[in-house]
């Protein structure tokens, strides 16, 4: 007789055949140990912590109904006895069986998969992750991964009744399901008994969160004076020009042809009407020139995030940089002299249409970091899925430059405060953190434009 993980002793457990699972089932590497795993075993790897379904259609409501019932019973364990194998998650695998991996037809979205489950699963569940092996080109292998459980998480009954062909993949509004050794099932009297005692848990434990910095924030000195002496530069030269000759008989349509086509002669007036109106965006220009100059020779920053011993869904941390600024970071090779100093008259291209669009930090909507200058301050803001018990969540070092205002100061203030999806409580910390050495501007500009030259 097979023990019942509910009442059994460790030692009556049974035991992983050639699988290592005190790994973390989370990205590819884990993920591919597992499916070797199954496909050398087949279904004699379903445990409580690993159920395998060789195809799942997740287009109808049968395959939904399935996958429903895998996370209801895996959420609804017990957290010592869940944190045994695979730190306390547990992992539903589709697509695979012994000696094959036939997967599923690509293109299941987790934003659409998570739509179909939530009628079963209710709106305080649990978050649970997604992953996926490519097959071939039209199949791949999907990983469901439920969360560990916790102590002062409540019992998590099935919110949607669906009748199956095989009762044994119905579902029932109300009905409690737990994982059985290589099963899902309703609960009998005592697990019932077991998780209530896991509701009075106390609660989640309170969060602690280390925040560090990575990379670092420049001091840069006399940038404003380097970059009205640029402009001033510019200015003079561009009144050294001689004056181009006076034709009064050139035909207009010659003169727009050479406008359009690079190597433009103006008139005088034209010289003149084009100075001033490059004066009077005179400030606009410097501004853009300043962002261009900085993103490009500074060197990135990006946060690091490590939530200890806990599991915090959904986070939202806003990190505040005080007295810093804030601008794109760009790559050495997008280095562009007449970004950084505005020509007063800019060679046109033939072969150029358009706005750069390099110049546009566009990036999709669900990114995960935001920035931008408040007041005096940076704000940083954090939205990942989650941030996993004690596992490093790093944002980019290509996302931003930041720079202290005062350049004398050697150390910057930064204050923290987090929310998470589901719970009342904030979150806050602060500590202080070194600045770069001070560098000049002068210095600085010829090491980012003029290194080669």
């Amino acid at each position: 007789m097979t023990a019942d993980p509910a009442t059994a002793s460790p030692s009556e457990l049974p035991k992983p055949m050639g699988l290592d699972t005190s790994i973390l089932p989370l990205g590819e590497r884990s993920l591919r140990l597992i499916l070797d795993h199954v496909l050398a075993v087949g279904d004699e790897a379903e445990t409580t912590y690993l159920e395998v379904k060789s195809s799942l259609d997740l287009s109808n409501k049968a395959g939904v109904a399935k996958v429903a019932k895998f996370l209801l019973g895996a959420a609804n364990r017990r957290p010592k006895e869940a944190a045994r194998h695979f730190r306390g998650y547990a992992v539903m695998i589709i697509g695979a069986q012994k000696d094959a991996a036939p997967g599923v037809p690509r293109g299941v979205e987790p934003h659409e998969l998570e739509d179909r489950l939530r009628p079963y699963l209710g709106p305080q569940f649990p978050a649970f992750e997604f992953g996926r092996i490519g097959v071939d080109g039209a199949s791949e292998v999907l990983f469901v991964i439920a969360q560990p459980p916790q102590d002062g998480q409540p019992i998590f009954p099935c919110h949607k009744s669906f009748q199956s062909d095989d009762r044994r993949d119905s579902l029932e509004d109300g009905a409690v399901y737990v994982r059985g050794t290589s099963n899902t099932r309703p609960a009998r009297a005592g697990e019932l008994l077991a998780l209530v005692e896991r509701a009075r848990g106390g609660g989640k434990p309170p969060i602690d969160l280390e925040v560090t910095i990575l990379g670092s924030i420049g001091r840069v000195g006399r940038i404003d004076e380097v970059m009205e002496s640029l402009y001033k530069h510019e200015e003079e030269e561009f009144s050294k020009l001689p004056e181009p000759p006076q034709n009064t008989f050139a035909p207009t349509s010659l003169r727009l042809a050479s406008s359009i086509f690079g190597d433009p002669e103006p008139t005088s007036a034209e010289r003149e009407a084009r100075l001033n109106s490059w004066r009077k965006a005179r400030n606009a220009h410097i501004a853009r020139g300043r962002e261009h100059f900085l993103g490009v020779a500074l060197p990135g920053t990006g946060i690091r995030v490590v939530s200890r011993d806990r599991f915090v869904a959904k986070p939202h941390l806003i990190v505040t940089f005080h007295n810093c600024s804030v601008l794109d970071f760009r790559e050495a090779d997008e280095a562009d002299f007449e970004k950084v100093v505005e020509p007063i008259v800019r060679q046109q291209s033939r072969f150029v249409l358009g706005p750069d669009l390099s110049d546009y930090g566009m990036r999709s909507r669900d990114y995960p970091v935001r920035w931008t200058n408040q007041s005096d301050n940076v704000e940083v803001t954090l939205t990942p899925e989650s941030f996993r018990p004690n596992v490093p969540w790093t944002s980019d070092l290509d996302d931003y430059v930041l720079l202290a205002r005062d350049p004398r100061a050697g150390s910057v203030t930064v204050t923290w405060m987090l929310t998470e999806d589901g719970n009342d409580e904030v979150t806050k910390g602060q500590f202080e953190t070194t600045a770069a050495d001070l560098v000049d501007a002068a210095d600085l500009l010829n090491a980012a434009f003029f290194a080669g030259s």
